[in-house]
């Protein structure tokens, strides 16, 4: 790895030398990347010891699995944050399959006003741009099919959940989150913005 700044290197450079098993690519990626996931998997678990502990399977699935990332056909920041999101959709059907600790709301409080000691400046930019093309994306689509993706990526809901919540039958859910899927990946394609396009 050459010693320039990681800033600077492109992702997809970055998960084919993950591939060529080199742990400082590895590094670059969890720097850009990790607090991102740490944020997602807070604010769905709403536990900041599981969201560490998603941040580094998140990782280790990276290491693993870098070879697999077929380059060119994606963005490594979806990948990466696809890879979270299963994750904490598993810990979500875990816990309520056993007894939740409820929280009180001033514990709930307490955690989320306790100091970041590891402030990314860079690193909250991103999540903010990613909020907004996401919500600018969810707005311009039909209620029906926002629906859907909000039940199943916002409420971590199954498809046979969501039917049940809408009293809907599954085929219908599954049209219209196909159908909001291809309607989200064209518009975010249109806004011609990458996440790591927001490093320079």
């Amino acid at each position: 790895m050459p010693a320039a700044d990681s800033s600077a290197l492109d992702d997809e450079v970055l998960i084919t030398r993950v591939a060529r098993r080199d742990s400082s690519a590895l590094e670059h990626l969890y720097d850009r990347y990790a607090r991102v996931v740490y944020a997602t998997a807070l604010r769905m678990l709403r536990n900041a010891e599981l969201a560490e502990d998603i941040v580094q399977e998140t990782f280790w699935r990276v290491w693993r699995r870098s070879a697999s990332f077929a380059v060119g056909r994606g963005q490594v920041a979806g990948w990466i944050f696809g890879i979270a999101h299963n994750l904490c959709i598993d810990e979500l059907r875990r816990q309520r399959s056993r007894p939740i600790t409820v929280q009180s709301e001033r514990e709930e409080q307490a955690m989320f006003e306790q100091p970041d000691e590891q402030n990314d400046v860079v690193g909250e930019a991103i999540e903010r741009e990613r909020r907004r093309m996401i919500l600018r994306a969810l707005a311009q689509i039909p209620p029906e099919q926002r629906e859907v993706l909000e039940l199943a990526y916002f409420g971590g809901l199954s498809q046979s959940e969501i039917a049940q919540r809408l009293n809907s039958p599954i085929g219908t859910v599954k049209t219209r989150t196909r159908l909001a899927l291809q309607k989200m990946r064209d518009l975010l394609h249109n806004q011609n913005i990458r996440a790591e396009d927001l490093h320079e």
